[in-house]
């Protein structure tokens, strides 16, 4: 997943290529989560696993109109299988995920098609960059508060690349879910436990850039007040 959530953290193209060629070496097929892909605003990161030469004989991409365009409910996505893409026999991945798919789904809806349509011509791409801009914006004025004093003198860390939309913070020697009941008794702010998401995410918090401006700059005003 790239970037990735929780951390923000996109891979380099350096970082792919050792994928990509372990991935050819060893027979392997990379499923690649390119979900949060509009958010890349560094030049130097891929986009897509197919900008790594070799990444169409070991690598399916899955992608999804929820991060740009605000389809989390509609449920609108795509997956792309090159032709190139074959198993260990020589059969073609693509025909093989062509007939799961059909076999076990029945296509999106004609609405949410529509949508998809409009969300990518000339006006509905203008829309999704300024949407996403301003969600990134959002990361920003959230990474600020948090490197505030109170929280910098209580050893908290906060990681946002610019690149996605979640700011990732290390609370050192404090359980996830200690600091997100007191974030949500004090300054009634909702976060996600870092430890959710597995074992290495303990002592981190994710703060997450979706939401209205005003009511970022609310809880931004909020969590500058919180005891730590």
């Amino acid at each position: 997943c790239s970037p990735n959530n929780p951390t923000g953290a996109t891979a380099t193209k350096e970082q792919l290529k050792k994928l990509v060629d372990f991935a050819n070496e060893n027979g392997c097929i990379v499923i690649y989560d390119a979900a949060y892909f509009a958010f890349i605003r560094d030049k130097n990161l891929p986009k897509t696993i197919y900008e790594i030469p070799g990444a169409k004989t070991c690598a399916i991409e899955v992608n999804s109109f929820s991060k740009p365009a605000g389809f989390t409910g509609v449920r609108l996505g795509w997956s792309v299988v090159p032709n190139e893409l074959k198993f260990e026999d020589g059969s073609s991945v693509n025909r093989d995920w062509n007939r799961v798919m059909t076999t076990l789904f029945n296509g999106a809806s004609n609405i949410a098609q529509a949508g998809g349509l409009a969300a990518l011509d000339e006006q509905g791409l203008k829309d999704m960059t300024a949407q996403v801009d301003y969600y990134l914006e959002n990361g920003h004025l959230i990474k600020n508060v948090l490197e505030g004093e109170n929280f910098k003198s209580a050893g908290v860390v906060a990681y946002f690349t610019g690149n996605g939309p979640y700011v990732w913070a290390k609370f050192p020697g404090k359980a996830s879910w200690d600091i997100f009941d007191k974030i949500l008794d004090e300054c009634h702010v909702v976060t996600t436990p870092g430890s959710g998401f597995g074992p290495a995410g303990e002592s981190f918090i994710r703060f997450s850039s979706f939401g209205h401006r005003a009511d970022i700059e609310e809880a931004c005003k909020r969590l500058s007040l919180l005891k730590l």
